[in-house]
């Protein structure tokens, strides 16, 4: 029987989650599916249009087996950390194959880059190419010297690799063709993308062609604003926060004064090394208080949710690693926050701490 694992943030849950479930379950028929699950806030610093049990209750409802949790912490940073954390929960989960969306689906391509990544001076190489003022996947294509399109999938791909590669080479990843692309708006097939049906909605268009739902939670960014400006302009040991390094401090405090919305703030601090989703994951961190002191590996399961046959897979698999106190309420006063900024009462749902039955 194969365990198959899927990272994902469901930000919102919609029909190309579906067809991966179901395309899962054709390829291997005997098998039992694992989703680790981003809850409130996303790897691109930004807050959840679902809340956590929003999540787990569909991911269920679709035929994922067992649900279980990425923090905050790991959930909101880069995607190597992002892709780490998350991999090295479901290896304790023992998943045999870790499945993932690829626009290029060229799973051999994708591991020949991953292994060209561990390269001693690789990252090195790369700090100096963006600081010529080019992005992320342009530095990677420059110094890697491939013909390759380095894809928002495709890169969070090469990151899940290089943290199978770390920590389990016995995990095998497997691409799923990405069936749209992650920055059209204006496409109204069934399978749209994430980005897409935000949009719709913000523009109160009618959603449920695209999601097994007809409403998503509305963010109040001007609140998540004013929280911000309110926390800059008090706070005066910014550079203890999570990615708020190398005095870009200064500029948050210069330009909180000068910016009237978020867009508008990040758009100002953004520099050749400080990309736009950098600074929405930095603001992300002090908003919620994360702190570099307590930026660690932490030994840290919670289930959110299963089905009959997760129940029995987690009864044999007899875990030993339970939650941790620090993760714990670090995720009750996460949820807090989400529900001043999406109007949603999820801290209930963390309290009573009860996984979701189905």
């Amino acid at each position: 029987m194969e365990v198959i694992g899927i990272v994902c943030e469901y930000n919102p849950f919609h029909n190309g989650h579906i067809y991966q479930i179901k395309k899962i379950k054709e390829m291997f028929k005997e098998s039992i599916i694992i989703v680790i699950l981003s809850g409130l806030f996303t790897q691109r610093g930004e807050i959840s249009t679902l809340s956590k049990k929003e999540k787990t209750e569909l991911s269920l409802n679709h035929g994922v087996d067992l649900v279980v949790e990425l923090p905050t912490i790991y959930a909101s940073q880069s995607a190597d950390i992002f892709a780490y954390q998350a991999i090295k929960i479901l290896n304790k989960l023992k998943i045999t194959k870790l499945v993932f969306g690829s626009e290029s689906n060229d799973i051999e391509k994708l591991k020949q880059i991953a292994l060209m990544q561990e390269d001693k001076l690789f990252d090195e190489k790369v700090s100096k190419e963006m600081n010529k003022g080019i992005s992320f996947p342009n530095a990677l294509k420059n110094v890697l010297n491939l013909d390759f399109e380095y894809l928002p999938n495709d890169l969070l791909g090469i990151s899940y690799i290089k943290a199978i590669n770390s920590i389990n080479k016995k995990i095998e990843p497997i691409s799923i063709l990405r069936t749209n692309n992650y920055h059209d708006l204006s496409s109204n097939n069934k399978i749209i993308s994430a980005e897409n049906i935000r949009n719709k909605y913000l523009k109160k268009m009618d959603i449920s062609k695209y999601c097994p739902i007809k409403k998503i939670n509305t963010i109040d960014y001007e609140l998540y604003f004013n929280i911000i400006k309110i926390k800059i302009l008090t706070d005066s040991h910014l550079n203890e926060y999570v990615d708020v390094d190398e005095g870009i401090e200064n500029r948050l405090i210069k330009f909180i004064k000068e910016s009237n919305t978020l867009i508008d703030f990040i758009e100002h601090i953004k520099t050749k090394r400080y990309s736009y989703n950098k600074i929405s994951r930095m603001l992300l961190h002090i908003l919620l208080g994360f702190k570099k002191e307590n930026n660690k590996e932490y030994n840290h399961i919670k289930i959110l949710g299963f089905n009959n046959t997760g129940q029995e897979y987690l009864n044999k698999l007899k875990l030993k690693d339970k939650e941790d106190k620090f993760i714990k309420n670090f995720e009750l006063n996460a949820c807090l926050i989400y529900d001043l900024l999406a109007n949603t009462n999820t801290y209930q749902f963390e309290l009573k701490n009860i996984p979701i039955q189905k």
